[in-house]
């Protein structure tokens, strides 16, 4: 099935194939995941979430018209159940917040006395991604870790390219501070 387009797989899952729709999850789980996991970080949810993308477009495929890619409409459905997990997450520590007046903290920040290698910088990258504004964390997932163009970024947000850009700079820059204050990496200066 490597040579079925999307389109293809998809009128082939509506009429009950289950292949089809199998491949349609296996091409795009890693891309899902990946969106998933850069907003919500490495948690139990992020599997969670990711399954309940594909679960979500399972159920609306009759109603997916084909006016954007596949995996940029997968990718959108993926930013937006994100965004629901992350505002239930904020009311869950609000309520342990105030129900024991002590709150959990964020980020555990790795010790060792060692010179970070690359999987423990990518760790510290992912684990400064969720210090940020979702807003933020939303457009760096989808520019830098993703590799949308702006205007994708912008048609999957449904904000406009002023907005994106604007959010994109200031979340490179609070990026580089939190790595530079927390972590001591010293990254390059966002372009």
């Amino acid at each position: 099935m490597s040579s079925v387009t999307d389109t293809e797989l998809i009128e082939r899952a509506r009429t009950g194939d289950p292949m089809a729709f199998r491949h349609i999850v296996e091409k795009y789980e890693g891309q899902i995941a990946r969106t998933v996991k850069g907003m919500l970080g490495e948690v139990p949810e992020a599997e969670d979430v990711g399954q309940d993308v594909f679960i979500r477009f399972y159920r609306s495929m009759e109603h997916f018209r084909g006016e954007s890619a596949l995996g940029t409409y997968l990718t959108r459905i993926a930013i937006n159940l994100s965004l629901n997990a992350l505002k239930q997450k904020k009311r869950k520590e609000m309520f342990r917040f105030f129900s024991n007046g002590e709150k959990e903290p964020v980020l555990q920040i790795p010790d060792n006395g060692k010179s970070p290698d690359q999987d423990d910088t990518r760790v510290m990258v992912h684990q400064a991604l969720q210090l940020l504004d979702k807003d933020f964390r939303a457009v760096l997932v989808l520019r830098m870790i993703e590799g949308y163009s702006s205007k994708e970024t912008a048609e999957i947000l449904g904000v406009p390219m002023g907005t994106i850009l604007s959010r994109l700079s200031r979340a490179q820059k609070k990026l580089k501070e939190i790595l530079e204050n927390v972590y001591g990496i010293h990254a390059a200066e966002p372009t």
